[in-house]
């Protein structure tokens, strides 16, 4: 007891159960005795420390060899999904005009070409949670997100913004008085931004990650770990609400910019448009129109906006063609239908793929995941088919609610089958390009976005350059084409 109060060492007594290593103990301020290393390690700390630090580098290394050995693996069903949805944009794009029922939607309502920007935005929802797992720097982390964000905006504004002219004019170069400021890169770099701090933000990402995986966890509690993700939905939701219904459209005015589609005896004159009203959702009168006027300037937005193919802009609608007789005077303006306002909407797409990449971390169980998917779809469809029941319509340049949840619910069951064949049923072997597409999906983007795919389709003509595969799809000339293959 003496020696315990003066903090001396002492011996165990060996067990009755056979010789034993003798282990050394200490004793604490209260005489109680603390184990401390086996006998061998007695009067040698040094080697001990040495030893355990040896064997501390030794486990270091050999983890950093097998992470370079052993890269982080993509989750395949994910880059089949991106590579399907840029298919579908280089169909519809292409396509589009010979086949105005698979292009966008001239106002109300949903076709194919609508599903490509909220499947766009749900990939990169879900690709972020999946990068930003591991993530332990808050500050490094914040920087790698609005470096990425500010790179794609970039892009986005040098491939959208007029400087490339197009396939039938290689002339380059834009006005900076009618420079677009927005378009597909540049929304979602905003939804990337927004999602990124949001996990970023979020505890369970930084601190409780590991923990949290090993709890088992349903589907209230794996929403509830996530304040910051559903605290930003509800806000840009109100705010949109507020925007879209309370705000009063007062009387605006634009000067009339004609495209080549448009063939139309109208005066470079200043023409007025009469609005003066609240919660319209038509094209001339909307409060997301009128705030990106506002905040962009009108000669800022897209000159040739979808609404041009209404029957009352267009005589060849659903399709661009002449201006009617008795066409109202807004069919002539500018809109973006990817303006700043519609933006923060579109965000939400953003976050409803991040929700799936969050059950994707947390139910490791294949049919508890594709329960959770699969409900989660459904509802979201059946949501945006009661708000548009409720009278708000579907439409993609306002990016309303019940567009946002349509097209979301479509995407998560979409990605739940794909997931299925490619990463349950191992069927990749099918999906081989698409996936291949989905790896360099920001590449493929670039050279459609500047008409390389027809550039290069349409040198290949028949007897004139104008008889090329590509307009015949676009311009329907195809009888044209046979009556000079007969001569």
């Amino acid at each position: 007891m003496e020696a315990a109060e003066r903090g001396e060492l002492s011996r165990a007594p060996q067990s009755n159960f056979g010789k034993q290593e003798e282990e050394v103990y200490e004793a604490d301020d209260d005489g109680h005795k603390i184990p401390l290393l086996p006998s061998f390690f007695h009067g040698n700390r040094e080697a001990c420390t040495s030893m355990s630090k040896h064997s501390f580098d030794v486990e270091e290394n050999l983890h950093k060899s097998s992470k370079e050995k052993n890269p982080r693996q993509r989750l395949a069903s994910l880059d089949v999904f991106r590579g399907l949805t840029i298919a579908v944009m280089i169909l519809v794009d292409d396509g589009g005009g010979a086949w105005p029922s698979i292009n966008h939607s001239p106002w109300h309502g949903v076709t194919l070409a609508d599903y490509v920007m909220p499947f766009f935005l749900f990939i990169v929802g879900m690709s972020l949670v999946l990068a930003f797992k591991n993530t332990r720097n808050r500050l490094d982390a914040f920087q790698k997100a609005g470096l990425r964000a500010l790179k794609l905006f970039t892009l986005g504004v040098f491939l959208q913004g007029g400087y490339v002219h197009g396939r039938d004019n290689l002339n380059f170069g834009v006005d900076m008085r009618h420079l677009r400021i927005m378009g597909i890169l540049q929304r979602i770099s905003i939804g990337y931004l927004l999602v990124a701090c949001c996990e970023i933000l979020s505890k369970v990402t930084q601190v409780s990650r590991k923990k949290s995986s090993s709890l088992e966890v349903d589907t209230v509690r794996s929403m509830v770990m996530y304040p910051w993700q559903w605290a930003c939905v509800l806000a840009l939701t109100s705010v949109y609400l507020l925007i879209l219904y309370g705000l009063r459209v007062p009387d605006w005015h634009f000067m009339p910019v004609v495209s080549k589609e448009l063939t139309s005896a109208m005066e470079s004159t200043v023409t007025r448009i009469k609005c003066g009203v609240r919660g319209d959702l038509g094209p001339a009168c909307n409060a997301v129109g009128f705030l990106d006027r506002t905040l962009m300037g009108i000669n800022h937005l897209y000159i040739n906006p979808v609404y041009r193919r209404t029957k009352e802009c267009s005589t060849n609608s659903p399709d661009y063609g002449p201006l009617p007789v008795d066409a109202p005077a807004w069919c002539s303006a500018p809109f973006d239908p990817e303006g700043l306002v519609s933006s923060l909407m579109a965000s939400i797409s953003c976050f409803i793929g991040a929700h799936y990449g969050h059950a994707l971390l947390h139910f490791k169980n294949h049919e508890r995941l594709l329960y959770e998917w699969i409900a989660s779809g459904i509802l979201l469809k059946l949501l945006g088919l009661l708000i548009e029941w409720l009278g708000m319509p579907a439409n993609k340049p306002l990016y309303t609610i019940s567009y946002v949840c349509v097209t979301g619910g479509v995407a998560g069951l979409v990605f739940s089958a794909i997931y299925v064949l490619v990463d349950v049923w191992n069927y990749r072997k099918p999906f081989l390009l698409l996936e291949w597409m989905g790896m360099n999906a920001l590449l493929i983007f670039v050279l459609a976005a500047i008409e390389v795919f027809p550039a290069l389709v349409q040198g290949f003509y028949w007897s004139s350059p104008q008889y090329n595969l590509v307009s015949l799809v676009e311009q329907k000339k195809l009888s044209k084409c046979l009556n000079l293959l007969k001569q």
